[in-house]
């Protein structure tokens, strides 16, 4: 039986891991059998995650995060977790191999999905042009005409954000109103580098190896039209991956994973939760990565007051063996 097990291979699930393994609790990471290391994999140029001042790929900032974390003796599996019981002291994961681990502890670190157009030629243009952050691949669009599909507060934050970049934003919206808050659309609706393309869906992306244009289609008369741009940002909503724990942890209001205050504790004894499966505003890399070092450090002092691991490395109030001011 493991002392911890930690689901999930993104910045949250690798930087638990490295915590977890440099206090000696010999942690199993749950990486996907298809593809390790979450949405960052596919990304192009994380130019906004520290120590990396030229940038850095996002597969190989995940690739340095794996290494990392199997230098300390993190041991990872590539299967798929198809089913857990998080009940009782021991917990249970169950793999699509048919194999069975146990643990005394689990982090939940399954991160957030967004949701797709579902479009052929989204899949294949993800990262050419098609992005789901603004944040992350806003600067690579200088002087560049592109889209956010959305009508919500986050498709307006994501276009009012773009504007510093581009030189004009579409926003396309399926209706004639949006769902934004009113402090967001005055925002958006004053900006003049900002258009709004209403009543109309985008019926493909348009592009062999980058971005080149979108079809509309009108959701009044259902007539089609072309629109020539280099890169479409899709903004319909996130949705934390927590289809494993229903009905054995607590959600919260936005359908993510119910924690402690600011730990990463969850309902469930022993069970703690770290990444974007409990965030529902900020999904960065950096705030992912810090809420695994939560996870970790929890997981280290809940064992230690089991008898389970020798005295925690740090103390609630230090920070990498300083004192947190």
């Amino acid at each position: 039986m493991r002392q911890v097990i930690i689901i999930g291979s993104g910045p949250a699930g690798f930087t638990a891991a490295i915590y977890a393994a440099r206090a000696n609790l010999k942690p199993l990471l749950m990486a996907s059998s298809v593809e390790t290391g979450g949405e960052l994999m596919n990304t192009t140029e994380v130019e906004n995650f520290p120590g990396f001042p030229e940038g850095i790929m996002g597969p190989d900032l995940m690739t340095k995060m794996q290494e990392q974390a199997e230098r300390f003796g993190t041991e990872v599996l590539y299967d798929d977790v198809v089913g857990l019981d998080l009940s009782g002291d021991v917990k249970t994961v169950t793999m699509g191999s048919g194999a069975v681990h146990e643990a005394e502890a689990v982090v939940f670190a399954t991160g957030s999905a967004p949701r797709k157009l579902g479009l052929p030629g989204e899949s294949r243009l993800s990262g050419h042009g098609v992005s789901y952050c603004a944040t992350c691949d806003g600067f690579f669009f200088r002087e560049q005409v592109i889209a956010v599909v959305g009508g919500g507060d986050s498709a307006l934050e994501e276009a009012t954000f773009l504007t510093k970049f581009a030189s004009k934003v579409y926003v396309i919206h399926r209706r004639d109103e949006l769902r934004a808050s009113k402090i967001m659309q005055d925002r958006a609706f004053a900006n003049e580098k900002i258009e709004f393309v209403w009543n109309s869906e985008v019926a493909d992306i348009l592009g062999d190896d980058a971005v080149t244009g979108i079809v509309l289609t009108s959701t009044v008369d259902g007539s089609t039209r072309e629109l020539p741009l280099t890169g479409v940002f899709v903004a319909i909503g996130n949705d934390p991956r927590t289809h494993l724990v229903h009905g054995q942890l607590d959600l919260t209001p936005q359908g993510t994973v119910w924690v402690d205050g600011r730990s990463s504790r969850t309902s469930a004894s022993g069970v703690f939760a770290a990444g974007d499966v409990v965030d529902p505003t900020y999904r960065q890399a950096v705030t992912a990565a810090g809420s695994g070092t939560v996870a970790a450090l929890d997981v280290e002092h809940y064992l230690a007051a089991r008898g389970d691991a020798g005295a925690p490395t740090a103390d609630a109030g230090e920070i990498d063996g300083r004192t947190a001011a």
